[in-house]
């Protein structure tokens, strides 16, 4: 706040008049009373629209097909409201999961892309497959990260997403804290308003108002950025256009003792976030993503690095007009001339280069970038000599990175750069390597020294650890790190679902269920709470009570993923087929590229005798997960009961490549060779079984015909005598009654 040019007896003035201690935000349009110029030309610029809500401006299309996820959407407009509206072509030829959510708002200004927001019944958000590209003259795509063969259906939109697009929304109580669900009160305001970089404006209007106010008392109840120093100038501009990668590291944690929207301008950015980013030389090193491509690659530049600081945004930029068409090739060629005009002539003079006063063009040419691959933007790298065009334009396919694929090594400081020596600071560092396991083992044991070390008061720290301990198969040590956490925070509802997912996945049940009803009890409605605490019961054996507690789960929020399709197992395992049937269509409905609710599909309707229904089911779960063994022997069985062996021999055979240690696969397989009379390898599969599981009683009843069938009596009696005394009473009253005919 040092950096501040406001006067101090200014400052002292208005702290004794209590109207800087009371500053707030306020509407937006009020600044336009008294800057009607300002506020026309700003009207016009990509920050002031990229945020809005939907109107007869936004495009319409009748059936756009995504063939990657065998997808169909379209978009209407019905009685003055727009939708997005998917299907797919389901058993039959018939329409089927289709979902129709309303456009609440458009995000982006359209000048390189626009998405499109649709607000829960919670109040969150999420954002929608389909989007506006307005490369090539305007074109219809998947979303960033929706060009796959499982687009995401329920991606909410966080707080930091909101953060860059719009002022200050409202946030209901108890969800600004570090890891809150991204929740919103009421209306959001549209766009970029002037408060994002002149601070809250109550004062400001409240001056403004006040008889007798002096000029430099309403000046100093603002901010000015062209007052500020070029460090926080820069930082102003960082708030928004600072992210260091897109990819899956933690490029920006924001500091846990600050709300999703309390920066201030005029303060050091490194006050509210830190910035992260690879480690030098792991390749990743010319990045060019979208929103990187302005301070991240300008940061990079020698202009930038040779100004010493003086080069701010602002030097190129009037971020209240932004000029266009050969206005803006004139405006920003002026800009370079600042500091290279001279030479710049001199050059032309020697015939050293092109008298042509279009700089940006070719020092800063367009480029594809790499995370949202359907939008050119300008590099704001600099450069004497860039890529050609061709190379820097090519089209490329969106990447999708399995975890493996990740970028797996060291985190490092990007913003601010040393990282400056504070306790807190290498506690920061330490939860960037581990938020998203990029480094693991290391950042679990630097996180622990220096908890250890400072036993710092924020609960948050603690959480990191248990997470971090949680990913690396420690449940117990995770839980005395959550504990940690709860008594700095007792009724912290994430930290207790957290500490109660340990003790479940250390195997204590009673416990994970004493901490589940007590987040019950603090978060009533949290859908999470409830739902994983009917897991619990259920592993327990209590399976009604599990049922109870998974549907008031989906009473509060029933449009999560997931839920549905947990829901129908326990349905199913009841003999609730036509209950479970209807929770698994809901779930295909929010989520079509479930495969697991296609797996459970087909075995519901399999039990209720709808086996053509059945066998799409299972066919659709195989082609969402291919190669998974568990779908593919489910529908491996159901080929075989519907009299198509051969297909089940394929199905099953390939079961077993997926995991050779899948002992029913070896049975199936073994029953559909037996049924060719090729009882030598028939024989092999059941030995194979019983070598996986001594104790498989099925597999040594089959064995027993097999070797039977080939003459050997004394090895079929040994495998009949074990399915007799084995645990399935079913097979073990065959294998005696079988026993009692040979006499023995």
């Amino acid at each position: 706040m040092a950096e501040y040019r406001i006067v101090p007896v200014l400052l002292a003035t208005l702290l004794a008049t209590k109207l800087y201690a009371a500053n707030e935000y306020v509407d937006a349009k009020k600044c336009a009373a008294c800057h009607p110029k300002i506020a026309a030309t700003y009207r016009q610029t990509g920050m002031s629209r990229s945020f809005y809500r939907p109107s007869a401006t936004a495009n319409t299309i009748q059936d756009f097909t995504h063939a990657l996820s065998d997808t169909h959407y379209s978009m209407i407009e019905r009685d003055g409201a727009y939708y997005q509206r998917r299907w797919q072509i389901g058993f039959g030829g018939k329409e089927t999961n289709v979902e129709e959510s309303k456009i609440d708002y458009v995000i982006g200004s359209g000048t390189h892309a626009r998405s499109y927001f649709h607000r829960m019944a919670s109040g969150a958000f999420i954002e929608l497959p389909l989007g506006w590209y307005a490369e090539k003259g305007g074109s219809w795509g998947m979303s960033p990260g929706f060009d796959s063969p499982h687009p995401p259906t329920r991606r909410f939109v966080s707080y930091e997403c909101v953060f860059c697009h719009t002022g200050i929304p409202k946030i209901p109580a108890g969800h600004d804290a570090p890891g809150s669900d991204p929740i919103f009160a009421g209306d959001l305001p549209e766009g970029i308003d002037c408060q994002r970089c002149h601070g809250p404006g109550g004062n400001h209007v409240r001056l403004m108002q006040t008889p007798g106010a002096k000029p430099e008392q309403i000046r100093a109840s603002i901010v000015n950025p062209a007052r500020l120093a070029p460090k926080l100038q820069m930082d102003l501009c960082m708030q928004c256009h600072l992210e260091p990668t897109s990819s899956g590291i933690p490029s920006l944690i924001r500091r846990y003792n600050r709300g999703p929207f309390s920066f201030q301008p005029g303060e050091p950015l490194s006050n509210f976030l830190l910035a992260f980013d690879h480690a030098p030389g792991s390749g990743h090193d010319d990045k060019f993503e979208i929103v990187g491509s302005s301070a991240y690659r300008l940061r990079k530049s020698q202009c930038f690095l040779k100004s010493n600081g003086a080069m701010t945004c602002q030097t190129c930029h009037d971020p209240h007009n932004i000029p266009r068409g050969q206005a803006a090739v004139k405006y920003y060629a002026a800009a370079c001339r600042q500091c290279h005009g001279a030479a710049f002539q001199a050059k032309v003079t020697a015939g050293q280069h092109t008298a042509s006063e279009e700089c940006a063009s070719c020092h800063m040419p367009k480029r594809r970038t790499e995370d949202v691959v359907h939008v050119v933007m300008t590099d704001h790298l600099i450069q004497r000599r860039p890529p050609s065009a061709e190379k820097l334009l090519a089209e490329m396919p969106e990447r999708h990175p399995t975890e493996a694929e990740e970028y797996h090594g060291e985190v490092v400081p990007y913003y601010p750069a040393p990282l400056p020596e504070a306790d807190d600071n290498k506690l920061y560092l330490a939860v960037a390597q581990v938020s998203l396991k990029n480094n693991l083992a290391a950042g679990t044991r630097e996180l622990a020294r220096e908890i250890a070390r400072v036993r710092p008061r924020e609960s948050e720290f603690y959480m990191a650890l248990g997470d971090a301990l949680q990913k690396t198969g420690k449940p117990r040590e995770a839980a005395a790190a959550y504990q940690q956490s709860l008594t700095r925070q007792p009724d912290f509802a994430r930290g207790l679902l957290a500490l109660a997912a340990a003790w479940k996945a250390a195997g204590d049940l009673p416990r994970a269920g004493q901490i589940f009803e007590r987040a019950t009890q603090v978060a009533p409605r949290n859908p999470a709470a409830w739902f994983q605490y009917g897991t619990v019961d259920y592993a327990a054996g209590r399976v009604e009570a599990a049922i109870q507690k998974m549907q008031k789960a989906i009473a509060i929020d029933p449009e999560l993923t997931g839920e549905h399709t947990g829901l129908a197992e326990l349905l199913a395992a009841t003999g609730k087929l036509d209950a479970a049937q209807t929770a698994l269509q809901e779930a295909l409905r929010i989520d079509p590229y479930d495969a697991t609710a296609y797996d459970l599909m087909g075995r519901v309707l399999a039990g209720k005798s709808q086996l053509p229904e059945a066998l799409y089911s299972f066919e659709k779960a195989t082609k969402l997960r291919p190669g998974y063994a568990p779908h593919l022997y489910d529908y491996a069985l159901a080929l075989m009961s519907a009299g198509r062996a051969e297909e089940s021999q394929t199905s099953v055979e390939a079961a077993i490549q997926a995991d050779p240690k899948m002992a029913e696969a070896h049975v199936l397989l073994g029953g559909l060779l037996t049924q060719k009379r090729r009882f030598p390898e028939a024989a092999r599969e059941y030995q194979e079984a019983l070598r996986l599981n001594p104790a498989f009683d099925r597999a040594h009843l089959d064995l027993a015909n097999v070797l039977a069938a080939q003459g050997d009596m004394p090895g079929a009696i040994e495998h009949l005598r074990a399915a007799a005394k084995g645990r399935d009473p079913r097979v073990a009253q065959v294998a005696a009654a079988a026993l009692k005919r040979l006499g023995k």
